[in-house]
């Protein structure tokens, strides 16, 4: 099954500058790297594809980044494409893209993969400014869901659900099935693809436990048993403030150590953490961000809760999560962004799209329970920012989370 976002890395490729390609474990980055290198391939260009969890050609590359021609033809006149997985197990990536961009940008591009945005960040540092583009992977979004569901009629539906705003579909219950099943169990393609809950069940859980293990390991965290009670923490508040003083206080931490751990897991794609909306900057950067968690799948696994949908005190939380990263894949998450007043009002997200002018969203499990009193303050404070319903009011289909913003 191919990725959309394949096709962005394909479009990179007559770029000189090298191709990283970054996200969580287990979204299908090796998939997509060898189905770029089979495509080159078939396009008759010279193409170079292997990984750096191969022990010997690590050691290799760590000695010395010339040491790459030892393992292919250094290139002359025609342009070689590089495919490299894990490319963070180098001792110092930085070093090696710097070197083979400085000296053969015109001959050798690099298509390279890592797992973890934590070893991304620390270990590309300014040197690679301008010799680098970083492609994010996500989680599957609710259209690639169907994708990999092979629910054809229904990508046709939503494909005219997402071109004309008033359309009103026919296939309310089936989406309704579908969405809920992905509230669920989330959008990571080897838990979609399985057939049984059961199933999809026991490999989120594999997931989770090996995931944090290795991002434990690979970050230096002290405190693992902490660092798992904060994840779960933060899943289980999604979509509220996050209050530092309170978990340093629940979790017997200091201040420094939450901010670590909150860091690493923003890095290795766990979660992401909103800034609040307001005019005034200043104030911007000194109040409490947002939390939600990068696969809904995820956060029910954290929280040990894959129960039914019409059971769920979370579901509100679920679809606004749910919300959240499906706006992630078209507009940057530093973009996005939420209001809040100290009286309580609140607007889930709000997005500046140029100087003064942009859009907010508001999100309830049902269209009832909207007030829209309680938004006044909003509309009166910012009026280029008209706010959109977005609710999983299936007998009100204008206001489907699925619908598009305008």
């Amino acid at each position: 099954m191919i990725r959309k976002i394949t096709a962005s890395i394909e479009a990179h490729l007559n770029k000189p500058q090298h191709t990283i390609v970054t996200g969580a474990r287990q979204l299908g980055k090796t998939t997509m790297l060898k189905q770029v290198y089979q495509n080159l391939e078939n396009r008759g260009q010279k193409a170079y594809y292997f990984t750096l969890e191969a022990p010997d050609i690590l050691h290799l590359l760590n000695e010395h980044p010339e040491n790459l021609f030892k393992l292919l033809p250094k290139p002359e006149t025609e342009k070689v494409f590089l495919l490299i997985d894990e490319v963070q197990y180098l001792a110092n990536p930085t070093n090696f893209l710097k070197y083979h961009y400085d000296l053969y940008k015109d001959r050798l591009k690099i298509i390279a993969t890592g797992s973890s945005a934590f070893y991304i960040d620390s270990n590309f540092k300014d040197s690679l400014a301008g010799r680098k583009k970083i492609i994010r992977v996500d989680p599957l979004n609710f259209e690639e869901f169907l994708l990999f569901k092979e629910q054809k009629m229904l990508l046709r539906e939503y494909e005219s659900i997402k071109s004309n705003k008033d359309y009103l579909s026919s296939k309310s219950v089936d989406f309704k099935r579908m969405l809920e099943e992905y509230l669920l169990y989330g959008g990571y393609p080897e838990v979609v693809l399985q057939e049984k809950p059961a199933d999809k069940i026991e490999l989120l859980n594999e997931l989770k436990s090996s995931f944090l293990k290795k991002d434990i390991l690979e970050s230096q965290v002290e405190d693992e048993t902490k660092f798992r009670d904060l994840f779960k923490l933060l899943a289980a508040q999604s979509g509220s403030l996050v209050n530092k003083n309170e978990l340093c206080s629940t979790l017997r931490l200091a201040e420094k150590t939450v901010e670590r751990y909150l860091f690493i897991l923003q890095k290795c794609f766990h979660i992401q953490l909103l800034k609040p909306f307001y005019a005034n900057l200043r104030k911007e950067l000194t109040k409490m961000p947002k939390v939600y968690i990068n696969d809904v799948g995820m956060r029910n696994a954290m929280l040990n809760n894959f129960s039914a949908i019409d059971d769920r005190m979370d579901k509100g939380q679920l679809l606004e999560n749910f919300i959240f990263n499906e706006l992630r894949q078209t507009i940057k998450p530093d973009d996005i962004k939420y209001w809040r007043t100290a009286d309580g009002n609140e607007i889930d997200f709000v997005i500046e799209t140029s100087a003064d002018t942009g859009f907010a969203i508001e999100a309830k499990w049902t269209e009832r329970e909207f007030k829209a009193s309680k938004y006044k303050k909003f509309a009166e404070n910012y009026p280029n920012y008209p706010l959109h319903i977005r609710s999983f009011d299936f007998e009100n289909t204008s206001n489907w989370a699925l619908k598009p913003i305008a």
